[in-house]
């Protein structure tokens, strides 16, 4: 939903906009329609609208839509409210089209929180690909056979084979290699298909999947993100994605423990939240875009796991909460591949997983970025508060959900006005956005209390105390002075320049009550 005041006018290439992304985030969020709501403010309030308050003069509107979107399609109705308050006008916007995101006059557009903005190439080609229905992993590489998988390959494939399903374990002694890659569903009818090259080829073998690239690249960067060292994997991936595992360097992390004098010990990656974002990269890897999958070793303690293509189930927060498994994959031919040979799972708890096992550790929760026709995943292999983050986790009545939003609110990181109303409402942060802070309930029980007071600050009127009882003390004042005595003193979730726009506008109300002037550069006292 989208709300605007609208109270005479509203210029006609604004609202072909809005059409345009209310439509594709309708389609992108899987909702039945969407709403451009006229004559309502930001705050919901009702202030009435007199935009083309002639019948006639409304229902031309829909013609000059339809003239300039692609594909041709105009709003569903647009309904007429007559509120106690004034006239409302509600446009009505059906969902693009499954495959087929809507553009008016040429350009594509989205919304990114409440702004309105291009549609990234992400959800376009998440829009785009929704009608594709072939699946490149499990297409025939014709020319291949059984002579161009790895025999070493095969073997471990047996074994986690086995692993996986043990009540076939018995059997497997009687299958020969043609029939063990068929019930693993890797090979079709003896067929070599592309998932079977990928995950068992031999490495000459790669060139069954040109344009595709098998190719998974470890770069080691230090921490002001050099390159220091890098390796290239290529088939067969089953074998290669635990040689890059090991490739990592899982180093020990202290950390002293609530209430002892012995610190503890842990490994700074839990063997899991390297594994999953790993192999969930070569399953959903969109491997006809040409790209690689890359994990990039941070020795700060931050690992990066990227691979090609849209994140198809939209939201990660969608799958967390959800906890089921994706009704549509990429590559589904070596999704199944993957799980027969114990790589990955399908119940759709992976991602979930990983953010508990790092709310366990007291660790920041993974940290997913979706754009450029990307996706990327970081872990933080380190404790960034763990007195704050420990008390976080204690809070009883705190949802994963909400966890999350705290942990954005830690690192500083945008959230949507929904999600800060929902937090203050919850009476977890404090402030407006975007310098919002932890409130004093979660401060009170993290034992954070110097923290929240540095973040919050104090009222406005002790500062103007404060520049008064200066300017009293000495007769005057430069800003360089007043600057000296509040800056330090501001909230930490400021920055500098915000620092110096709260001054300036604590300056500027004390002139206007009368209780200091300005003589050229220097403040004194008011001599009424």
């Amino acid at each position: 939903m989208e709300f605007k005041e609208a109270r005479t006018n509203f210029d006609l290439g604004k609202l072909g906009k809005y059409f345009s992304a209310l439509s594709n985030e309708a389609n992108l969020k899987g909702k039945p329609s969407a709403w451009l709501v006229f004559g309502v403010d930001d705050n919901r309030n009702v202030v009435a609208t007199r935009y083309r308050d002639r019948g006639r003069e409304l229902q031309s509107l829909k013609k000059k839509i339809a003239d300039k979107v692609m594909p041709r399609q105009t709003f569903l109705d647009i309904h007429t409210v007559n509120h106690p308050k004034g006239r409302v006008l509600l446009f009505e916007i059906s969902p693009a089209p499954q495959g087929i995101p809507v553009a008016w006059a040429g350009q594509f557009y989205g919304r990114d929180h409440e702004y309105l903005v291009a549609l990234s190439l992400e959800e376009l080609e998440r829009i785009r690909n929704q009608n594709r229905t072939a699946d490149w992993s499990a297409g025939i590489c014709h020319d291949a056979t059984l002579a161009d998988l790895d025999a070493g390959a095969i073997a471990l494939a047996r074994e986690e084979y086995a692993k996986k399903h043990r009540k076939l374990a018995g059997q497997m002694d009687s299958w020969n290699n043609e029939t063990f890659l068929n019930k693993a569903k890797v090979t079709i009818k003896g067929r070599i298909t592309r998932t079977a090259i990928l995950l068992l080829g031999k490495s000459e073998s790669s060139h069954f999947l040109n344009p595709a690239t098998a190719t998974i690249t470890w770069i080691l960067k230090d921490r002001d993100g050099v390159e220091k060292d890098y390796e290239h994997f290529s088939c067969p991936l089953l074998v290669n994605a635990d040689q890059v595992y090991k490739k990592i360097r899982n180093l020990k992390y202290r950390y002293m423990a609530e209430g002892s004098l012995f610190p503890e010990e842990v490994d700074q990656y839990d063997p899991f939240v390297i594994r999953e974002p790993l192999n969930n990269a070569i399953a959903h890897q969109d491997y006809e875009l040409g790209g690689k999958v890359s994990v990039i070793e941070f020795e700060d303690g931050r690992l990066c796991f990227s691979n090609s293509g849209s994140f198809i189930p939209g939201s990660v927060e969608e799958v967390i909460r959800s906890d089921a498994p994706e009704n549509r994959y990429r590559n589904r031919f070596l999704a199944e591949a993957m799980v027969n040979l114990n790589m990955i799972d399908t119940i759709g708890s992976g991602i979930r997983k990983m953010f508990v096992t790092q709310k366990n550790r007291f660790f920041p929760l993974p940290e997913y970025q979706l754009d450029r026709g990307m996706v990327q995943v970081t872990i933080t292999g380190r404790v960034l508060n763990v007195s704050y983050a420990r008390k976080l986790a204690e809070l009883p009545d705190l949802s994963l959900d909400d966890i999350i939003l705290l942990d954005r609110v830690q690192k500083k990181k945008p959230l949507t006005s929904e999600q800060v109303r929902y937090l203050k409402q919850q009476g977890l942060v404090e402030g407006r956005k975007p310098n919002l802070h932890i409130s004093v309930r979660v401060a009170r029980q993290s034992g954070d209390k110097a923290e929240y007071i540095r973040n919050r600050g104090f009222d406005d009127q002790h500062y103007k105390g404060m520049v008064c009882e200066f300017i009293g003390r000495f007769g005057e004042a430069r800003r360089a002075d007043i600057d000296r005595l509040l800056l330090d003193k501001l909230p930490d979730v400021l920055d500098e320049r915000q620092k110096a726009s709260k001054v300036r506008n604590l300056l500027q109300a004390l002139k206007n009550q009368g209780d200091i002037v300005v003589e050229g550069k220097v403040w004194r006292m008011s001599k009424q």
